[in-house]
């Protein structure tokens, strides 16, 4: 028996004997799930994802070396990390209420300045390795 938050609860059956493989394969499943989801319903996601498979290419020439195309892919893929974990939070905090709340609002304001830091960030890093790579 497990407890999360005090509370306490037991595994079932079928999920105790899914493991190896096949607790990867439906692990993956709902990634896929996931990512179907946000590119359903959340239109901050889609923009993203849509300006990452602009810059994707790009990053492979404005990199002179593997370790700045690295960089520039990986903060790409951050953006859209922190839009996954944002909108989960944003859905939780729907789901528990839409009324007005403090705590609600502060969760979603947070959620929101991960995205905007990730997004400077990527503004970052592309100046820094552009301005390097034309005029360094």
């Amino acid at each position: 028996m497990n407890t999360r938050a005090g509370a306490e609860f037991s595994e079932s059956p079928d999920r105790q004997q899914r493991s190896g493989l096949a607790r990867i394969f439906r692990a993956t499943g709902y990634s896929l799930s996931g990512l179907r989801a946000a590119f359903r319903t959340e239109t901050a996601f889609r923009q993203e994802l849509g300006f990452a498979v602009l810059l994707v290419p790009l990053a492979f020439f404005a990199g002179e070396t593997l370790v700045q195309t690295a960089l520039l892919l990986a903060t790409l893929f951050l953006v859209l990390i922190v839009e996954l974990i944002n909108s989960a939070i944003e859905t939780i905090v729907d789901r528990i209420g839409l009324e007005e709340n403090e705590l609600s609002g502060r969760a979603k304001d947070m959620g929101s300045a991960a995205v905007m830091l990730s997004l400077i960030l990527v503004v970052t890093v592309w100046s820094l390795v552009l301005y390097t790579r034309f005029f360094g």
